[in-house]
């Protein structure tokens, strides 16, 4: 592994050297090391480290700030390293999840000598694994100050295109109870999976709302997407669970979107188990407009959740903008095209220039 990153360089060059360093949630120590000692050698930025989690920023009394926030850690690895470029793609694990956009923020933290606003870049850990161990939510904790701003930019793959806000997400535990027997007197017992039937037939016939904010079109969803029960083979079961996940428009609030499952499986036993608030587009900020106008185009609602939230939740316009395609995000298959990378560098650098 190199001794430091050379930040100035062409940022697919830069992408490249990221994803030959393997950073697997949860071993996210060599890259943090690098990142680190790269941004303290070849900027004049303040860095500072917190676990594994670096950050830098500019203190230039700029009368606004903009935070760009990544994410160091990829997915495991799957027979999908080193990086190789082929016909102007680079391929690799993370290309796309996000070392794309890392090496964008990486790029302009060393070569942005002017900026129109004060800048910060968080580079932060464990965003692919349970948020309790996210780095993000580890210094809004501890360092609540580093994520104050006028606009986030998370440089979550986007295709190039600004994204807006994100869906909130909820999963439940929708559970039947019944009484054991054995099969051969099962008019003795409650079966629980047959009662799960009607829960079942509810999603089925459930019609999803679109959502249109901003010019926005949120989708939601709603899906089973795990069902247990079962004692063995000859008992009639008494209880059985079904995992239902939504994916809610950013227009309702968690507390709505519980409510509004309570209703849907009224009669039902209903248990949240995971909750994240989604996040408004807030396209209307005068910072957030002006990012627009560089990147050209119509944003787009993002259609799940990512960290944007986390800011929106501090009262902060927050979009998602970086190189490649977010459905090849976790795949083996993982590639970026290079003229994306280029892209998003470019318009960034255009917008805070």
């Amino acid at each position: 592994m190199a001794d430091t990153l050379h930040l100035a360089s062409d940022p697919v060059e830069l992408t490249a050297a990221l994803v030959d360093v393997p950073s697997v949630s949860g071993d996210e120590a060599r890259i943090a090391d690098l990142v680190e000692r790269s941004l303290k050698e070849q900027t004049a930025l303040e860095v500072t480290r917190s676990g594994n989690t670096v950050l830098a920023r500019t203190n230039l009394g700029r009368p606004s700030r903009v935070v760009l926030a990544g994410h160091l850690d990829t997915v495991p690895i799957n027979d999908n390293m080193p990086s190789r470029l082929e016909n102007g793609i680079l391929h690799g694990c993370g290309t796309v999840d996000m070392k794309g956009g890392d090496a964008v923020m990486l790029h302009l933290a060393a070569t942005i000598q002017d900026p129109r606003h004060d800048l910060t870049f968080i580079f932060y850990d464990c965003e692919e694994v349970d948020a309790v161990r996210n780095g993000l939510g580890r210094i809004e904790r501890e360092m609540p100050a580093w994520l104050n701003g006028d606009l986030a930019i998370v440089c979550e793959p986007s295709n190039g295109v600004i994204e807006a806000g994100c869906q909130g997400t909820m999963r439940v535990d929708v559970r039947t109870k019944g009484v054991r027997a054995h099969p051969a007197r099962s008019w003795m017992g409650v079966n629980a999976i047959h009662a799960m039937g009607e829960a079942l037939r509810r999603l089925e016939a459930y019609e999803s709302r679109q959502v249109e904010i901003d010019g926005c079109l949120y989708r939601e969803g709603m899906l089973a997407v795990k069902i247990s029960g079962g004692v063995a083979g000859n008992v009639v079961p008494d209880e059985a669970v079904l995992q239902v996940n939504h994916r809610f428009a950013p227009d309702r609030t968690p507390e709505q979107a519980e409510q509004h499952l309570r209703e849907l499986f009224e009669g039902y036993e209903v248990t949240v188990t995971d909750v994240s608030a989604g996040a408004l587009p807030g396209l209307g900020a005068p910072t957030t407009r002006e990012l627009i106008e560089a990147a050209g185009g119509t944003p787009v609602a993002k259609l799940g959740w990512t960290d944007v939230a986390r800011f929106a939740a501090l009262g902060m316009p927050a979009v998602n903008y970086g190189p490649g395609d977010p459905l090849l995000a976790h795949t083996q298959q993982e590639n970026v095209p290079v003229h994306q990378i280029q892209q998003c560098a470019d318009v960034l650098r255009r917008f805070l220039s």
